[in-house]
């Protein structure tokens, strides 16, 4: 395999279940470069688990075709699981094994590489693994699951809704997992339908709707297209009549007439040259709201 070629390839994927009407994949196309974070988003029922399924040949797909560092999932599926990590949605795991004897279960299967670093893991997740696992909570059952997808150091992690269950100080760790994986040249496909926590780890971002694929951009494309919004306190009566003849640009007079709220969305360019002809006391720029960009970018792809 050539150095430069995907990670993970997946070319006109469809699935169509005996029964149903309307597929659940529809020529869905994408890839992801070696040592790329993607994090493929939707919403529940969008199709994500779907193809995570059909790309480890856990469900056969209906057409197209899947390929992990450059081998078929469906022709090669033994040979691809050997450099996968695999995180399910929902983590099923032996009730009755704890969680050490899990672990071992699983380096039987896929061999550690370093017994150390799975040692640091255990130890980094503060996992319980002496009680057998179907006492646990489900946030230590998540760990257990995250455990055992990253111990053995794989070359591609294919992981859905990771942080299920997760305490926020175990988030943070994950968080940390995911670039430490990065730096050591690892892909990983990330599902999620939480785009906040898809922009502390991912690259790009691809959005699932109905079984398709409607748009990729990595997270600076995201914001650059996001509206952005600003509170200023002018020194005089805020510039309102100027700032409305704007393009794409929404304009909220404040509690004063030197306070405005202005909701930007595009080019700043124009924006800041009004400003640049007032005398402004305080600026303030408030967070991208990625989210709501990202609620308008399903509704404008609605069919």
């Amino acid at each position: 395999m050539k150095p430069t070629s995907p990670a993970i390839e997946i070319t006109k994927l469809t699935k169509q279940y005996r029964g149903e009407k309307t597929p659940a994949l529809r020529a869905v196309s994408l890839a992801v470069q070696p040592g790329e974070v993607y994090g493929f988003l939707g919403p529940n029922g969008a199709g994500k688990s779907t193809t995570i399924r059909c790309l480890l040949n856990f469900l056969q797909p209906t057409g197209g075709s899947a390929r992990i560092l450059g081998q078929d999932s469906v022709r090669e599926s033994v040979a691809v699981k050997r450099s996968v990590g695999y995180l399910a949605g929902d983590v099923a795991l032996y009730p009755r094994m704890t969680g050490q004897q899990f672990l071992d279960y699983m380096a039987a299967l896929q061999p550690i590489k370093r017994p150390g670093y799975a040692r640091a893991l255990i130890r980094a997740f503060k996992a319980e693994l002496s009680r057998p696992i179907g006492e646990l909570s489900k946030g230590n059952r998540q760990k257990i699951g995250i455990l055992q997808a990253f111990m053995h150091e794989p070359a591609v992690l294919i992981l859905d809704e990771p942080t299920s269950g997760l305490d926020p100080l175990m988030q943070e760790v994950f968080f940390g997992l995911v670039r430490d994986s990065q730096a050591r040249g690892a892909s990983l496909f990330i599902s999620s339908h939480n785009l906040s926590e898809v922009r502390r780890m991912c690259d790009r971002i691809g959005f699932i709707r109905d079984g398709r694929l409607v748009t990729e951009m990595t997270l600076a494309d995201l914001t650059r297209s996001a509206a952005h919004t600003f509170d200023i306190l002018f020194a005089e009566s805020a510039p309102l009549d100027a700032l409305r003849r704007l393009k794409n640009v929404t304009v909220t007079a404040g509690a004063t007439p030197q306070q405005a709220t202005i909701r930007v969305k595009g080019e700043l360019a124009p924006f800041f040259g009004v400003l640049a002809r007032a005398t402004i006391i305080q600026f303030e720029q408030r967070e991208v709201d990625l989210e709501e960009e990202f609620l308008r970018l399903y509704g404008k792809e609605k069919q």
